[in-house]
């Protein structure tokens, strides 16, 4: 029997062919997709504070005491490695000190040091001999326990230093023992070095005195100066005032802006609207795209982004690489209240991974409608705007959020001229020689930070698949 097929137009039809029959049907279509559209959960979940006036004022009571800040380190070799000399001022004893040649100086006391895993850099009790700086590497602070047991008081890793404590105290010694948790880089300067270039500089030698001075102040844990209340008193005592001192350069946040110029051509715009309008769908996907632009700026602009202007006190590294539940049960009780966690997809399976090895289940919360995992209770959105370093590493936001909780806010300003959503306007700019119509769009937006303590990261947290 013959198994041959007509070829495709020549065969015998007793009806009209689909093929033909499409020529006089419509389509049903759907409006242009768009891969880059994500949940967006940040610019959801933040609550958004009208901004009259296009700046956000943020007055806070008078702090003494500073955080720590990371020193930058660069490297050209193994063995070719020096401190960016602007970046001591990081450290709470240089904070605002502007003598670069002395800075300088100072760098230049810095020589490389390589360690290996489970060396003891420095003993509790030891005289304090030298200051460091981490070049590259984890170290694990230890202490010993009221029952004899070791335990650790923290974690240090790139960037951070230690030894400058010992300033103003006669005879200084380590509080704690310094454990390297993995090989890497430190950066050393003898004591001896830094105490040469403090005697034969005045200027520095104030800017000390006068970090001392306010070391000695009375302050409450956070380091703000304390208001002296009285109680638990008997009888008739005198009562002494007080008042609460303000900082005297509180932080402003004007808002950024994203923009782009949307172009139509008039016969598009005119002819081709049956059955979507053109302009609409132009215009709904550049908004998309904008509201993506503004939650990566939001995450990632060093001038407000959550990411760059967290406090060096709110910064923690895992303990022992990969995100585990005692990482973010550490990350949670740094502060109250925590609102939500924002992770990158990866990190939030690298965490699961975690809990699967433990035994642990991750709960749920709904939000909104949509379940979302949780820990402890707290949601944790995934953001793929969080940078992977090097595909391996990567960080975990904790916010509180809202003006009443002194979190983190959004900021916007609403009423705006031509406003298409809040915050965003659309603004018809003319038709140009070729009769193409321009629109500029703007979203206007930033974020602000109330109090230290309202966000906290977990960083450096390793989400690379393990090998079998």
């Amino acid at each position: 029997m013959s198994t041959e097929q007509p070829e495709p137009g020549t065969e015998q039809l007793s009806s009209l062919d689909t093929r033909a029959a499409r020529n006089l049907a419509t389509t049903t279509k759907t409006r242009p997709q768009m891969q880059a559209i994500s949940s967006r959960w940040l610019l959801r979940m933040l609550p958004w504070v009208d901004v009259r006036g296009g700046t956000y004022r943020v007055n806070r009571r008078l702090t003494h005491r500073v955080g720590r800040g990371r020193v930058s380190v660069a490297q050209n070799g193994a063995d070719d490695v020096w401190i960016i000399p602007e970046t001591l001022a990081e450290l709470p004893a240089l904070r605002g000190f502007d003598d670069v040649d002395l800075l300088r100086a100072i760098a230049a006391t810095f020589t490389p040091r390589e360690f290996h895993a489970g060396e003891v850099i420095v003993a509790a009790g030891t005289p304090v001999s030298e200051t460091y700086v981490i070049a590259h590497g984890r170290l694990d602070r230890l202490s010993t326990g009221k029952y004899g047991t070791t335990e650790v008081l923290g974690v240090i890793a790139d960037g951070d230093g230690f030894g400058d404590e010992a300033l103003g105290r006669d005879d200084p010694r380590w509080s704690c023992t310094v454990r390297a948790a993995t090989a890497g880089t430190l950066m050393v300067s003898p004591w001896q070095e830094f105490q040469r270039l403090l005697s034969g500089s005045p200027a520095l030698q104030e800017h000390i005195e006068r970090y001392l001075e306010g070391t000695r102040k009375p302050v409450n844990k956070r380091g703000e100066a304390a208001i002296d209340i009285a109680s638990g008193h008997v009888g008739e005592p005198s009562i002494d005032g007080t008042f609460v001192d303000y900082d005297l350069r509180p932080r402003e946040y004007g808002l950024s802006v994203t923009q782009t110029v949307l172009r139509i051509h008039t016969r598009v715009a005119d002819l081709y609207n049956d059955p979507m309008n053109q302009f609409e769908q132009q215009l709904r996907l550049t908004v998309h795209e904008i509201r993506e632009r503004e939650e990566w700026e939001l995450l990632n602009n060093r001038e407000f982004g959550l990411l760059h202007n967290a406090d060096y006190g709110q910064r923690i590294n895992s303990w022992s690489g990969p995100p585990t539940p005692d990482d973010l049960d550490n990350l949670i009780s740094m502060r109250r209240k925590t609102r939500l966690l924002l992770a990158h997809p990866r990190t939030i399976a690298a965490f699961f991974s975690e809990c699967n090895k433990r035994g642990l289940t991750v709960g749920s919360a709904d939000v909104n409608g949509h379940e979302i995992p949780a820990w402890r209770g707290i949601p944790i959105f995934p953001c793929g705007k969080i940078p992977i370093t090097d595909g391996q590493t990567s960080s975990i936001v904790a916010l509180r959020t809202g003006e009443e909780d002194q979190g983190v806010v959004g900021l916007h300003q609403t009423g705006i001229p031509d406003e298409h959503e809040p915050g965003l306007n659309v603004r018809f700019m003319g038709i140009n020689g070729q009769a193409v119509m321009s629109y500029l769009v703007s979203a206007y937006y930033s974020a602000a930070i109330l109090v230290p303590d309202a966000i906290g990261i977990l960083e450096n947290v390793d989400i690379a698949a393990p090998r079998s």
